[in-house]
């Protein structure tokens, strides 16, 4: 018989462990991948409640008159607006996806924002970031 008119291919057993391989491969890094999400949504509740806190700070520098104890946060459209009573400009910080609700208080001396969002590194829902000054 002539060996040279036999088409080569695999054998069953070596398609099977390169799908053995792929299952492996699949297993260990969707866990991964779906553990970095959550990450960066804790990441991007710091970020904006970070930012929130730069605004109402800039706000109190920018008016001489402020006392610093009027400050006020709302979140539409995903765009955190935070305004003063003290007829200063408005400044807006722009939210990403996860962030549900952005609330923030101010007294003469601390500035304090709360963000919650969905999602997260704990797998619980909703969380909550603190930033204050």
């Amino acid at each position: 018989m002539n060996n040279k008119n036999r088409t080569q291919g695999f054998t069953l057993i070596e398609l099977l462990i390169v799908i053995a391989i792929i299952g492996i491969l699949a297993a260990v890094l969707i866990p991964n991948l779906l553990g970095a999400r959550a990450k960066a949504n804790d990441v991007a509740a710091a970020a904006v409640a970070r930012q929130v806190l730069t605004a109402m700070a800039a706000m109190e520098v920018g008016n001489p008159n402020s006392t610093g104890a009027d400050a006020t946060c709302t979140l539409a459209s995903k765009v955190v607006t935070v305004a003063s009573g003290n007829a200063t400009p408005t400044a807006s910080v722009n939210a990403p996806a996860p962030i549900t609700d952005v609330t923030c208080t101010s007294t003469a001396a601390t500035y304090t924002t709360v963000v919650t969002y969905d999602g997260g590194s704990t797998g619980k829902s909703p969380l909550t970031v603190v930033a204050a000054k």
